[in-house]
């Protein structure tokens, strides 16, 4: 495994990735398949492919407002534009020839990328890092009306996961999962977002 690699469960048209909500959020978009407010489309969404990294965000759910985990399945093609048209949160020497450039190119970015650890199933941070995304309010609709496949309730599995965990039976846990792999890019968006 890369230090840095996009590691997400796919299949031939859709690619998941994972946000947490509270109630008034997540019922509605479960049900249609799309955001709808309370949801504000007038700030960054932040998506993330890594289940594991998720659930050390949220607390497997019982971070306040987070108790809702959804999979959001994104058409690939749309992910890979936004990865596309991403900018990292950091100047990154190997990927922007100086500051100046870097900081130009992130004011105007309309898709945010950031890097950091991966979480075992226990936690703890892992030496390789995950993507996570942030789609800015100019794109933001677009991603509400046109990215999105479907929008599937995971908090049930969360919580028999998280279960499992309390209990000491993580090898049970483990195989509850969603089997994250590489995810195959062009070299050109690889370079652009950091991938080493």
């Amino acid at each position: 495994m890369k230090y840095q690699e996009v590691r997400a469960e796919f299949d031939r048209d859709t690619i998941s990735v994972y946000q947490a909500y509270n109630k008034n959020i997540a019922l509605p978009a479960i049900k249609s398949n799309k955001f709808e407010k309370p949801f504000s489309f007038n700030r960054m969404t932040w998506i993330k492919p890594s289940f594991l990294w998720l659930m050390e965000r949220s607390n497997w759910g019982n971070k306040s407002n987070q108790e809702y985990i959804l999979k959001i399945k994104l058409k690939r093609e749309d992910w890979e534009k936004a990865l596309s048209m991403g900018v990292l949160t950091d100047p990154d020497k190997l990927v922007y020839s100086s500051g100046y450039e870097w900081d130009k190119l992130f004011k105007e970015a309309k898709v945010h990328i950031q890097w950091d650890p991966e979480r075992s199933l226990k936690g703890g941070k892992l030496q390789e890092r995950t993507i996570q995304v942030g789609i800015s309010r100019h794109l933001i609709e677009e991603y509400n009306d046109q990215w999105i496949s479907e929008i599937v309730d995971v908090t049930p599995l969360v919580k028999k996961i998280s279960l499992l965990r309390k209990a000491g039976k993580y090898k049970e846990a483990k195989r509850l999962l969603p089997l994250e792999k590489k995810y195959p890019l062009k070299p050109e968006i690889e370079k652009s977002i950091g991938i080493r």
